[in-house]
C-alpha cells in the first residue's frame, strides 16, 4: 500500500521554472538510493518487437544503438554528475497555484550527468520556429548553462531521440494502424528526408 499527497491545482511548468527546479536538483548532493542513469533500458527488446518495419530498418537501429552505446561509454566531460530527474519536460515539472514547482513522476530519477536534463529541452534548438529558439534561449539563460554548446550535445540528442523511436516502433509492432508514422520517423533518423527539421509527424497514442 501507498499513500499519495495530492496536489494543489497546478499547470505545466515554464521554461523560467523548469530551468530554476532543475538548478536547484542538479546542485543537491546525490542520494545513496538512486542508481545510475541508463539510457538503453529495453531499447533491444523494442527493436525486436518492431514487426512493421522491414529487416534492413530494424537491423540499422540495432548498428546503430551499439553505436550510441560505445558513443556513452565515451562521453565527453561536462558538468559534475549528480541526481537528475530524466523526463523533466511541463508535463512532469509543474507549478501549483501557491507558486510551488513540483517534480512529479520520479521513475526515472537516477545519478547522472546534469546533460541529460538539459538536452531535453535544449534539442529545440534544432528547429527553425523562432518562438523555439527563443524558448531555447530562457531556459539556458536561467539554468546558467548552454548545453548545445557542449561536445556530448549531440550524442545525448541521438540517444534521447533512438529511445523515443524505439517506443513507436514498438507500439505500431502491436497496433499496425501508426506503421506509417512510425516508418516515417525512421526514414529521417536515417536522412531519407533530409536533416532536421522533420515534418509530417503526428502524435501515436
Amino acid at each position: 500500500m501507498t499513500f499519495w499527497k495530492e496536489l494543489l491545482t497546478h499547470k505545466g511548468g515554464t521554461e523560467q521554472e523548469i530551468a530554476v527546479a532543475l538548478r536547484q536538483l542538479h546542485a543537491l548532493p546525490p542520494p545513496p538510493f538512486l542508481t545510475e542513469v541508463a539510457p538503453f533500458v529495453r531499447l533491444a527488446e523494442r527493436i525486436d518487437a518492431a514487426h512493421t518495419l522491414p529487416d534492413c530498418d530494424r537491423q540499422w537501429m540495432r548498428d546503430h544503438l551499439n553505436e550510441l552505446h560505445s558513443g556513452w561509454e565515451d562521453l565527453p566531460e561536462g558538468l559534475p554528475w549528480g541526481p537528475v530527474h530524466g523526463d523533466a519536460w511541463e508535463g512532469n515539472v509543474v507549478t501549483t497555484v501557491a507558486g510551488m514547482t513540483l517534480f512529479v513522476d520520479l521513475e526515472r530519477a537516477s545519478i547522472g550527468p546534469p546533460e541529460w536534463d538539459l538536452n531535453l529541452h535544449c534539442d529545440q534548438a534544432q528547429f527553425i520556429r523562432l518562438d523555439h529558439r527563443r524558448a531555447v534561449r530562457r531556459f539556458c539563460d536561467v539554468y546558467g548553462h548552454d548545453v548545445t554548446s557542449w561536445l556530448g550535445f549531440a550524442l545525448l540528442r541521438d540517444i534521447r531521440e533512438m529511445g523515443m523511436r524505439c517506443m513507436t516502433v514498438q507500439v505500431a509492432g502491436m497496433n499496425p494502424d501508426h506503421a506509417r508514422q512510425a516508418q516515417l520517423r525512421v526514414d529521417c533518423l536515417r536522412g531519407r528526408f533530409g536533416p532536421r527539421p522533420w515534418s509530417g509527424w503526428e502524435p501515436i497514442a
